[in-house]
């Protein structure tokens, strides 16, 4: 979650408030020295006015200003260790990335930017300074992002093993309705039968019947239902069947895979409960020419026109003037070809054409950030992205954990590594 919004949630930050107010005011002192930087008194004083605001509009019951004063002093000593780990990295905030923040901000809280504007002033903080606070946090949180990301190190096997769990806890209410064909076999002929299980599941795979294969072939128990095994949960299910079901789709067929001296094959006449996550991949082809000093947009746009009209005059084909013109050296060698990709995977002026031309229609010439392209879509496909997905899911809830702990301890360190000086009658265990 963005640091900036859990403090904006309970209108908690250090905030400087030598500009926020226009009255005389007590000159600021210095209160703790942090590397080559300050935290004021006045930072200290507004942290917690606002801690105490938000404890009694939650109806919290706060310890002792000494002991909240620490608890303030070691959070404004971490932040300020983060905004010039931020300096240091070159991190700016423009104010295009603020306005955004703002409307966040104020959309997360329900309110309008006006009102949001009205709460924070009521709360005795100017808006400017309101601004540049948030601007702080924001970079606090790139600078920590971009160093603790270099401290995770995610494993595959990680991913794996996670991915079987999260998808045997999606399992947990999925039923299959499946068949099954078990053949036996004795040491004296095991490769006989081995090659005929690989060949019942090639006919298989190819539109045969399973449970007339089933009724010919089969010595399991539902040989004589031809395979039929009915509908069942991987709970209710022997073992060695709920070992090879791994979130395949109505259709599939699994094997043969070994257990004792039986081969067996599995076909999943259907499913109930599986959510599964589909995609649309698309067979592209394209041209790209780079405009340069010599060669203007117009030109560039003229040159694909050129190349339409010559591939509809069957002067030339797609490919072939992909080969010769095309810019882009990793698909000019295949004639353009791209591949079955999913659009997403496409900067949006391309993935808007490949996901709306027809198949087969060559699209009009249109720029990129990498220069003008003619595109034809060659075909499009959907594509099971379940098992994909799960994994992808796998990663972030390992990557979430990691970075959480390894985020704490990058502080610590930072923490410990940081010149600090509490200046006398600001520590708590002070007299």
């Amino acid at each position: 979650m963005k640091k900036w919004t859990i403090i904006l949630s309970c209108l908690l930050a250090p905030f400087t408030m030598s500009v926020a107010n226009a009255q005389p005011v007590e000159l600021n002192k210095v209160v703790v020295i942090v590397n080559k930087g300050v935290i004021l008194q006045s930072d200290v004083d507004t942290a917690m006015k606002m801690l105490k605001l938000n404890a009694k509009e939650s109806d919290q019951t706060l310890p002792s200003d000494k002991l909240l004063k620490k608890q303030v002093i070691d959070k404004l000593i971490l932040d300020k260790i983060q905004q010039q780990e931020a300096k240091r990295l070159g991190i700016q905030i423009n104010d295009k990335q603020l306005d955004a923040a703002m409307e966040d901000i104020a959309k997360s809280k329900k309110l309008t930017l006006k009102q949001l504007i009205t709460t924070v002033q009521n709360a005795g903080i100017s808006y400017p300074t309101f601004r540049n606070e948030i601007r702080h946090e924001i970079a606090e949180r790139e600078a920590r992002n971009a160093l603790v990301r270099q401290r995770i190190n995610i494993l595959p096997a990680e991913v794996n093993n996670l991915a079987k769990i999260l998808a045997n806890q999606t399992n947990a209410n999925v039923e299959y309705k499946f068949a099954h064909i078990q053949l036996n076999f004795t040491e004296q002929d095991k490769q006989q039968v081995e090659s005929q299980a690989e060949e019942l599941v090639k006919k298989l795979k190819s539109g045969a019947n399973f449970s007339t294969m089933a009724y010919s072939y089969s010595k399991g128990p539902k040989a004589l239902s031809g395979g039929q095994w009915g509908w069942m949960s991987k709970e209710e299910m022997p073992t060695v069947f709920a070992d090879q079901i791994k979130m395949q789709k109505k259709g599939s067929i699994i094997g043969p895979f070994l257990v004792g001296s039986s081969y067996h094959i599995l076909k999943i006449e259907d499913v109930k409960g599986l959510k599964t996550i589909a995609v649309t991949e698309v067979d592209a082809r394209h041209i790209l020419i780079k405009p340069s000093i010599i060669l203007s947009d117009a030109g560039a746009q003229k040159e694909l026109n050129g190349f339409i009209k010559e591939i509809k005059q069957g002067k030339a084909t797609f490919a072939e003037l992909a080969k010769q013109y095309s810019q882009d050296p990793g698909s000019a060698a295949q004639g353009g070809n791209l591949g079955y990709q999913t659009p997403d995977s496409f900067v949006p002026e391309f993935k808007h054409q490949v996901e709306t031309l027809p198949v087969g229609k060559i699209s009009k010439p249109f720029k990129t950030v990498n220069g003008w392209h003619i595109v034809e879509v060659l075909g499009r496909k959907k594509v099971d992205r379940t098992d994909a997905a799960m994994k992808n899911r796998a990663y972030q809830i390992l990557f979430n954990r990691k970075f959480n702990e390894e985020a704490g301890a990058w502080l610590q360190e930072m923490r410990a590594g940081a010149y600090v000086d509490i200046l006398k009658g600001n520590n708590s265990d002070d007299s």
